[in-house]
C-alpha cells in the first residue's frame, strides 16, 4: 500500500479517543531518502544534483544536459540517454532510535528498470520491474551515516540478452522483455522517450515486534440493511503475546477484537451509503481506521477510504449474441469516458495538481468512467483516490498492449508478483471496476499478420505463453487477490474483422480512421460496448507554439511534422476534412478546422452508441489525454486546453441526451436518459433560418423512462428538403438543447454577421457576453493569455445572449485580447 494508507504515528494521540489514560506507542519509524540524490553517466566522473523521484531525461533537462525533447525535433538527439548507464547516489543519516528497531527495511517503490542498488558498497539489491516495489532486509548494513548508490543499466542489455535466447523474433520488438512502461519505446501518439531512475519514492522502514502490511475488507452480504465484511490482514509479527486490535468506522469504534481468534473477524455496517458512479448517485467513502495494541500500547495503525459497492460485468446471451456491461449496486450503468494514458513521458512532472485537474476535466465532459490504457502505468494513489472520491469508475489494464510476450519461468514469475501487488494496492479503491488482461495483443496475433511466416510449433509456443499469462496467471490473481472485481482476457474481444465484434464483448472499431471509413459507419455499425475509436486533431495554438518554441503557428516545418507520430495522419486529416468541411490554407484556420472535424465523428459515435441503449451499454474514445504535445487523437492537449472534441464530448454524454438521426426522409429523435428516475416535460421543437425565423415549431408532453432511450419525435422533412441547406433544427427539454443540421458542415448556407462581445471583470477572470443577429456556428474563443474557456466551440443563435466564463490569472484583458473565430466565416 502506497499514499492512501496513513501511518499516524506519534499524531495518533490527537486521532483516537481512548478511555483512561494515554496509551504508550510502539508504532514503526518512517524515514523518506528522496533529497540529497546526485546523479552521473556511469563511465563519468562529474555528479549533477538529481529529482527523486525523478529520471535521468528529467534531470538531464534540467541542468541544460539536453534540449527540451517536446520541443522540435530534439526527441532524435536525446536517443542516446536509453542507451547509456547511470549512476545515482545519496548520503543520509539515521537515528540512534531508529538503528535500535529489531527490524529495518529499505523500500523501493518503483525502480526503472534493470538497477543494482549498493548500501555502504554492499550489494543488496537486483531489480529487474519498474511496475513492482521492493523491500530489503537492512538490519545489519545500516549505520549512523550511510551512502545509498543505485547503477541502472540500459534495457538494451537484457532486451538483447533474452532476445537470443528465443530462435524467433516475438511482436512487437525488444520491449517484450521488459516490465516497464511500453509506451516509453515510441507509439503513433507518442515520442521515444526510454527513461531510468527511482521513479517512486525510497523509505526507510523501521519496527520492533509489529507491523500491518495490508487489510482487505472482503464484502460477504450487503443490503439496504446491512454491509458486512471480513477482515484479512497482513501483518508482521515476532511475538507471541495476544495483540488487540479496534477497527473504527468514520472515527467511531465499530469493533474490536484479539488475533487469537480462530475465525476472520468481521466489520458490520448498518443502513450503509453505497458508493456509486457520480451521474447516478453519491459516490461515498468510508474512513476505515486499525489500531493494532498489547495491552495499552499501540504498535501500528493503517487508515484507508473505503467506498462500499457491488461490481458485476454482465455477459448475458440474447437474441443476437451476448450482452457487455457493468451492473453497479444491481443497477445497469451506461459507461460514458474515454482511454487515459500517461500525462507525461517524465513521470515526475506529474504533479498532484495534475491528476486533480485531469479528473475535473472528465468530470467537466460528464464522464462516470476511464480506462487506464495497458501500455502505461499502473497510475499513482492519488489518480484512484480521486476517482473514487468523484465517482469515475476505473477500468484497469495491466501493463500489456500490442504484442505478444515470452513465457519463461522467470519472466512468469515477475508478471505474478507484478499483478498481485498491483491487485492489492488498489484492492481498497471503489473506483476500480475491471482488471483487464491486455490491450490489442489477442485481436494483433489473430489480424496483424503476427502469424505469417511462422511454423506451427512456433504458433503453438507463442500461443501458449499468452495464455499462461493471460488465461491463468492474471485471472487467477484477480479471483483471489481483487474482492470479487471482474478480470477481462483482452481488449477488445473481437477485432473489427470478426463479425462477432458488434454482436459481444467489447470492440474497438477503427474502420474510421486506419480504414478511412467515413464517419457514418459509426452510425451504422454499432457495438455491445465500444472500448476504443478515434479520430485525430492538432493540439492548441499554446501547444504548437511550445512545439515550435516560438510564435510561430507553422504546421509544416520538420520540428512540427516529428510531433506526428502515424504514418498517414496528416492524409486522413486531409481527406476526412475535404469529406465535410471546408480545407483552409492559413495554418491558424487549419487548426481549427481540423478540431471539428474530430469533434464531429467522434460526437457522432458517442450518440449512435447512446441511442442504441441497452443494446450498447457503453463508449469509451481513443484517447483522453497527450503526454506530449502532439498531434493526436486526444480531447485535451498535452498543457491541460480543451479541444473542441472535449467540449462537445460534454454534451454529448450529458445524462439526459437529445439525439437525431435521418432515416428515409425521417428525422428520428431520441431522448436518452441515464439517470436512475424518471422524467417528463415539454419538448420543443423549431425548425429556423440562419436570421432566427421560425419555418416550422411544434411541442408535445413527453415522458422519459428511467435508464432508457427512445425516440420521442418524428418529423418528415419532405417539405424542408429544397432549402435542407439554410435550416437547423432546435431541441429543447428543460435545460437540455441540441441543435441538429440537415446537411454536411459545408454545405451550410450560413449568414455573414458580426458577433459582440462585452468583457467584464469577474473573481478569477473574466464575463464574456455574446450576441449576434445571425445564427453563427461553432463559436470559438481564443487568446494569447494563458485559461479556459467555461464554453467554447458552441453554436449562438440569433438575437439571443450567451455568457461565458473565462478563467485566467490576467488581471486586465479587452476586446483585443479575446479573439473569435467562427465556422460562418468559412463559408461563402
Amino acid at each position: 500500500m502506497k499514499s492512501n494508507i496513513k501511518h499516524i504515528g506519534l499524531f495518533i494521540l490527537t486521532t483516537i479517543v481512548l478511555s483512561g489514560c494515554q496509551p504508550k506507542l510502539e508504532v514503526p519509524i518512517h524515514q523518506d531518502l528522496n533529497t540529497g540524490w546526485e546523479f552521473k553517466k556511469a563511465t563519468d566522473t562529474v555528479w549533477y544534483a538529481a529529482e527523486v523521484p525523478g529520471n535521468v531525461h528529467s534531470d538531464l533537462l534540467s541542468h541544460q544536459l539536453i534540449e527540451d525533447p517536446f520541443v522540435g525535433a530534439n526527441e532524435d538527439d536525446i536517443q542516446w540517454v536509453s542507451d547509456t548507464d547511470w549512476e545515482y547516489k545519496t548520503s543520509f543519516n539515521v537515528s540512534a532510535d531508529l538503528l535500535e528497531k529489531s527490524n529495518i527495511e529499505l523500500d523501493f517503490e518503483g525502480l526503472d528498470t534493470y538497477a543494482e542498488v549498493y548500501l555502504n558498497d554492499s550489494l543488496i539489491l537486483k531489480t529487474n520491474n519498474a511496475f513492482r516495489s521492493w523491500q530489503v532486509d537492512v538490519k545489519a548494513a545500516l549505520q549512523p551515516e550511510n551512502i545509498l548508490r543505485i547503477q541502472f543499466e540500459s534495457t538494451k542489455v537484457t532486451e538483447e540478452k533474452e532476445k537470443e535466447k528465443l530462435s524467433y523474433e516475438l511482436p512487437e520488438g525488444n520491449r517484450v522483455y521488459t516490465r516497464k512502461a511500453q509506451f516509453q519505446y515510441g507509439w503513433d501518439w507518442g515520442p521515444v522517450i526510454n527513461t531510468s531512475g527511482i521513479w517512486r519514492p525510497i523509505k526507510i522502514r523501521a519496527w520492533d515486534t509489529f507491523k500491518i502490511n495490508d487489510v482487505d475488507l472482503n464484502l460477504e452480504v450487503l443490503n439496504d440493511s446491512i454491509a458486512s465484511f471480513t477482515l484479512d490482514m497482513d501483518v508482521y509479527s515476532n511475538t507471541e503475546e495476544v495483540l488487540e486490535y479496534e477497527v473504527y468506522v468514520n472515527d467511531t469504534l465499530n469493533t474490536s477484537y484479539t488475533a487469537d481468534i480462530k475465525e476472520q473477524p468481521k466489520l458490520e455496517i448498518t443502513k450503509p451509503k453505497l458508493w456509486w458512479p457520480h451521474n447516478i448517485g453519491d459516490p461515498y467513502l468510508y474512513d476505515v481506521k486499525i489500531v493494532a495494541k498489547h495491552k495499552r500500547t499501540i504498535l501500528d495503525t493503517f487508515q484507508f477510504k473505503k467506498g462500499i459497492r457491488k461490481v458485476e460485468l454482465v455477459q448475458e446471451k440474447d437474441s443476437v449474441g451476448s450482452s457487455f456491461y457493468f451492473r453497479v449496486n444491481d443497477v445497469p450503468v451506461y459507461a460514458k469516458g474515454a482511454n487515459y494514458i500517461p500525462q507525461n513521458s517524465m513521470q515526475n512532472k506529474v504533479t498532484d495538481q495534475h491528476y486533480k485537474d485531469i479528473i475535473d476535466d472528465a468530470l467537466g465532459a460528464n464522464m462516470n468512467m476511464l480506462r487506464v490504457w495497458g501500455g502505461g502505468i499502473y497510475e499513482n494513489d492519488i489518480f484512484y483516490e480521486l476517482c473514487d472520491e468523484e465517482g469515475i469508475m476505473v477500468w484497469q489494464d495491466f501493463m500489456f498492449a500490442c504484442a505478444m510476450y515470452p513465457g519463461d519461468e522467470a519472466f512468469l514469475k515477475n508478471v505474478e508478483e507484478e499483478a498481485i501487488e498491483n491487485i492489492k494496492r488498489l484492492n481498497h479503491h471503489a473506483s476500480v471496476v475491471l482488471w483487464c488482461g491486455n490491450n490489442e495483443s489477442s485481436e494483433g496475433w489473430r489480424r496483424w499478420g503476427w502469424q505469417t511466416g511462422r511454423s506451427e510449433e512456433e504458433k503453438e509456443e507463442i500461443w501458449g505463453n499468452y495464455l499462461k499469462v493471460f488465461d491463468s496467471i492474471l485471472p487467477k490473481a484477480v479471483e483471489q487477490w481483487s474482492g470479487n472485481i471482474p478480470y477481462w482476457e483482452s481488449s477488445p474481444s473481437y477485432g473489427r474483422g470478426n463479425p462477432k465484434y458488434e454482436l459481444e464483448g467489447d470492440a474497438h472499431d477503427w474502420w474510421v480512421w486506419h480504414d478511412a471509413y467515413p464517419f457514418e459507419h459509426f452510425e451504422e455499425r454499432v457495438p455491445r460496448f465500444m472500448s476504443e475509436y478515434g479520430f485525430q486533431s492538432f493540439p492548441s495554438y499554446e501547444a504548437i507554439k511550445y512545439i515550435n518554441n516560438s510564435d510561430s503557428l507553422d504546421i509544416s516545418s520538420e520540428g512540427f511534422k516529428n510531433h506526428q507520430k502515424h504514418v498517414r495522419g496528416f492524409q486522413l486529416i486531409d481527406e476526412y476534412m475535404a469529406r465535410d468541411f471546408p480545407v483552409p490554407t492559413d495554418a491558424e484556420d487549419y487548426v481549427y478546422m481540423s478540431q471539428l472535424v474530430q469533434a464531429r465523428g467522434i460526437t457522432m459515435g458517442i450518440e449512435a452508441h447512446r441511442r442504441a441503449k441497452p443494446y450498447n451499454m457503453g463508449s469509451l474514445y481513443w484517447q483522453f489525454n497527450d503526454c506530449w504535445p502532439v498531434v493526436s487523437w486526444s480531447g485535451i492537449d498535452y498543457l491541460g486546453n480543451w479541444k473542441a472534441l472535449h467540449y462537445k464530448t460534454r454534451a454529448s454524454f450529458e445524462d439526459i441526451l437529445i439525439s437525431s438521426k435521418i432515416e428515409n426522409y425521417i428525422l428520428n429523435t431520441y431522448i436518452v436518459n441515464d439517470k436512475l428516475e424518471s422524467d417528463e416535460g415539454i419538448l420543443s421543437i423549431k425548425v429556423m433560418n440562419f436570421n432566427g425565423s421560425i419555418v416550422w415549431e411544434d411541442s408535445k408532453y413527453i415522458e422519459i423512462e428511467a435508464n432508457s432511450s427512445a425516440i420521442k419525435h418524428q418529423l418528415n422533412l419532405g417539405s424542408f428538403q429544397a432549402n435542407k441547406d439554410k435550416f437547423v433544427v432546435v431541441f429543447q427539454f428543460k435545460e437540455t438543447t441540441s441543435h441538429y443540421y440537415l446537411v454536411k458542415p459545408k454545405d451550410l448556407k450560413l449568414e455573414q454577421g458580426d458577433i459582440q462581445q462585452k468583457i467584464t471583470k469577474i473573481n478569477g477572470g473574466f464575463s464574456i457576453e455574446l450576441s449576434t443577429e445571425v445564427h453563427q456556428k461553432d463559436v470559438f474563443l481564443y487568446s494569447q493569455f494563458h485559461g479556459h474557456f467555461s464554453d467554447n466551440f458552441f453554436d449562438l443563435l440569433p438575437n439571443e445572449t450567451k455568457t461565458i466564463e473565462f478563467i485566467t490569472d490576467e488581471t486586465l484583458i479587452n476586446d483585443r485580447d479575446i479573439k473569435i473565430k467562427s465556422f460562418n466565416n468559412f463559408i461563402r
